[in-house]
């Protein structure tokens, strides 16, 4: 640890991952393949935080419009928009947070993204 920056790596939902139907052999080789990753960056010092998150089915959102409030329900369109995991890395600079970024292991069946955002402060 001890890096001077922190970000948050934020994996994209697919249309797989919000319906709770991602293919079991892809499942078992990424979840395998994270594991190793994730062991990488925790002997690395880089690895502060990593999880994944249910199908926004299972969520709920609060929006506010000035002052009033309303709950909805998931899931939440379009599902290359939502966020199916995270990490919290501890890097020296944004260079090294995209290169480990390139090393991850795709995380979903077909094309998919990540993203790598500076935490402020």
């Amino acid at each position: 640890g001890g890096g001077a920056m922190r970000v948050m790596v934020i994996v994209h939902a697919s249309p797989e991952s919000e319906a709770d139907a991602m293919p079991p052999a892809f499942l078992a080789s990424m979840m395998a393949a994270m594991d190793r990753f994730n062991d990488e960056l925790s002997a690395a010092g880089v690895l502060v935080m990593a999880h994944g998150l249910a199908p926004t089915a299972h969520g709920r959102r609060i929006h506010f419009d000035g002052g009033s409030l309303e709950e909805r329900c998931g899931p939440f369109a379009p599902a290359a928009a939502q966020i199916a995991g995270f990490w919290l890395w501890d890097v020296p600079d944004m260079d090294t947070a995209l290169a480990w970024a390139r090393r991850c292991p795709p995380p979903m069946p077909g094309p998919c993204s990540i993203e790598v955002r500076p935490v402020h402060g």
